[in-house]
């Protein structure tokens, strides 16, 4: 803006209107770059938007709060800042070369920026370098579907055999719980075997639940993680005949309701028959044992149930003047028990049975010994008429799509979810291209959630990236421009996987919000300084002309610069705020810090090289894409001569 004001008596004072006029232009000039800006932010926020299953449930809500927030502040931004800068800014106003920290940024920034420039090539290079070796670390990093929350508990579910007895389970609980209460961290143990009082509860009495409390961290001992516990309470809980399963209450229930699987991943094999399929999983196991980081392995029971078979002599019952359905009467009313009567409570309504007292069926020998009343010869043995004995069979049939299903599951600990995965996958393949006719394999569990929200991302994200171009494209009603910004999403990225890669933290859906909320972020930084620079290179043309003999390339490198230097503040104020609001974040270990750090991470070091790129590698594509029109055109374009001849053909 070149003004020209005619002076007062306090020179540095300005009138009313002239404040009016300012503070107007200076609303144009910004206005449509922070509604653009806020529009790119909110599309950014596409992927997340389109999110399914339990982690749309998570990060949904995070992308509306944000989307009503930017819209809001953008809303406050162009309606009512400038209403308040005509009441409150008033007087003698400061020029910003006496602003102490704004001139020490800009000392440092005005020699580095003009040494770049010197430069091109050279720091174009080295950004291209450190984009190449952002790539190479993020295919070194790990893979997993959510990263792990730490719910201050832990649940220990041990597997027996499936014919365990009521005693024997009893007894496996108290000894486990005993002697995890030796640990010091323990605060309080609860177990419980078998179903619970609710029809959705299908437990058999072989899996057992316990519920371990730990003591808040202050208490723990010295260098102790929640890794050490586990590893110390899964050697000292070995138990014969047990194979012992960690997780945390709530992500158990969590994975038991959305795939089935209590564990973090599970391998379902379908078929036709459960002999087969058990088979099948047991080979399967073996082939897992070797796996680094496959822990608690171990196959679903699909035999082995115990099983009282009785099986009535057709020959025999004859002889005796019985019919099958005598037989089974007895049966039924020792055994199972036979209804008598109905009592009415109210609305409620109880049957009452009748069956032999326990000490009557308790073994097969007191089975065999229940009289059946005959007619012609008194009661005879139930072993005169019948067979008894003992068989296996399954303790429990899972059937999934109508096909009949066995699991093999197992725990990831000591490396991420999607290497531990992919090796076991490729250790299977030879066995799987050999499976029988009607028998196919199917990985579930935590590894589903993450595909199936790989598979929508990979979607999304490239459209959410289309789309934002398109968005820039309106902005600045030029290709060129756009291109220029969108430059910088790439560099952007490359600082989020450095620090993602330092902090030892795998890629999940928390990471992928992080990095889509940056690319928001990172446009806008983008936005301000391509209008900032346009800005200055139309002044030049507006002071001196837009011809080679008016302008020379010297004169279009000063003018980048000044865009660039002189608008360093806002540009750094961007990055502080949103830096600024994150790191605090880093520094958290309250409940929930373990899932909000992988989204502040790829932020904070996204917004690092962003800033770097924006302020040094910016301004040189600009100047180089000026220079070019320059030399070819005899001048150089301005997005403001664009701005009018499209309002002119319209």
């Amino acid at each position: 803006m070149n003004l020209k004001f005619r002076k007062k008596k306090a020179p540095d004072l300005l009138s009313k209107e002239e404040r009016m006029v300012i503070i107007e232009k200076a609303s144009h000039q910004v206005g449509r770059a922070i509604f653009f800006s806020t529009i790119i932010i909110v599309v950014s926020f596409l992927p997340v938007f389109m999110l399914t299953g339990m982690e749309g449930k998570l990060f949904r809500p995070l992308a509306y709060t944000k989307s009503f927030v930017l819209f809001g502040s953008a809303l406050l931004a162009i309606t009512i800042v400038p209403v308040l800068m005509i009441f409150f800014m008033k007087g003698k106003i400061k020029p910003e070369t006496s602003n102490p920290v704004a001139m020490f940024f800009e000392r440092l920034y005005s020699p580095l920026l003009n040494l770049c420039l010197r430069w091109k090539k050279t720091t174009l290079a080295l950004n291209v370098v450190a984009l190449v070796i952002g790539i190479f670390l993020a295919t070194q990093l790990g893979s997993e579907f959510m990263p792990p929350l730490d719910e201050g508990s832990i649940l220990l579910m041990p597997v027996t055999m499936p014919d365990v007895s009521n005693s024997e389970a009893k007894r496996i609980i108290q000894l486990q719980d005993k002697i995890a209460g030796t640990v010091p961290e323990v605060h309080h143990v609860l177990g419980k075997a078998g179903r619970a009082n609710t029809a959705t509860d299908n437990s058999p009495i072989s899996m057992i639940e316990t519920i371990i409390l730990l003591k808040p961290k202050a208490e723990w001992r010295k260098g102790i993680s929640k890794g050490d516990i586990i590893k110390e309470l899964n050697s000292k809980l070995q138990m014969p005949g047990v194979v012992n399963g960690w997780t945390q209450p709530i992500i158990n229930r969590i994975n038991m309701l959305s795939t089935g699987i209590r564990t973090d991943v599970g391998l379902k094999v379908y078929g036709q028959s459960l002999d087969t399929i058990y088979k099948l999983a047991v080979q399967m196991k073996k082939e897992l044992q070797d796996v680094r980081g496959v822990k608690d392995l171990y196959v679903e029971p699909i035999t082995g149930g115990k099983y009282i078979d009785i099986k009535i002599k057709k020959e025999d019952i004859g002889r005796y003047g019985l019919s099958v359905n005598d037989v089974n009467m007895v049966i039924e009313s020792a055994l199972g028990g036979m209804k008598l009567a109905t009592v009415i409570d109210g609305r409620q309504r109880f049957s009452v049975n009748a069956r032999f007292a326990q000490n009557y069926r308790s073994s097969i020998k007191d089975i065999n010994r229940l009289l059946v009343q005959t007619p012609a010869y008194g009661p005879v043995p139930l072993s005169a008429v019948a067979s008894v004995y003992i068989s296996e069979g399954p303790p429990m049939i899972n059937s999934e799509n109508a096909m009949l299903r066995g699991t093999v599951l197992f725990n990831v600990r000591e490396r991420d979810l999607g290497s531990t995965v992919t090796e076991a996958q490729n250790k299977l393949n030879a066995m799987v291209q050999k499976l029988p006719k009607g028998y196919f394999i199917e990985w579930s569990g935590q590894w589903e959630n993450q595909v199936r929200a790989n598979k929508r991302l990979s979607i999304i994200v490239p459209l959410a990236l289309l789309s934002i171009f398109i968005l820039l494209f309106y902005t600045y009603k030029s290709f060129k421009e756009a291109i220029i910004t969108s430059i910088s999403v790439p560099f952007a990225l490359v600082g989020g996987v450095y620090i993602v890669y330092f902090y030892g933290i795998n890629l999940s859906v928390a990471v992928a919000v992080g990095f889509i909320a940056l690319l928001g972020v990172a446009v806008e930084t983008g936005v301000l300084m391509v209008i900032y620079l346009d800005e200055a290179v139309t002044k030049l043309t507006v002071e001196k002309g837009n011809d080679k003999n008016s302008i020379s390339l010297i004169d279009i490198r000063g003018a980048v610069v000044a865009g660039a230097v002189k608008r360093l503040r806002p540009k750094l104020m961007t990055v502080f705020a949103a830096i600024a609001g994150l790191v605090p974040i880093l520094f958290s270990t309250a409940t929930g810090s373990d899932v909000m750090r992988p989204i502040a991470l790829p932020m904070i070091g996204g917004m690092v090289t962003s800033a770097i790129h924006v302020l040094l590698v910016t301004p040189i594509i600009f100047l180089m894409t000026k220079e070019y029109e320059y030399k070819k055109h005899g001048k150089i374009e301005v997005l403001s001569d664009k701005r009018e001849k499209k309002n002119e053909q319209k």
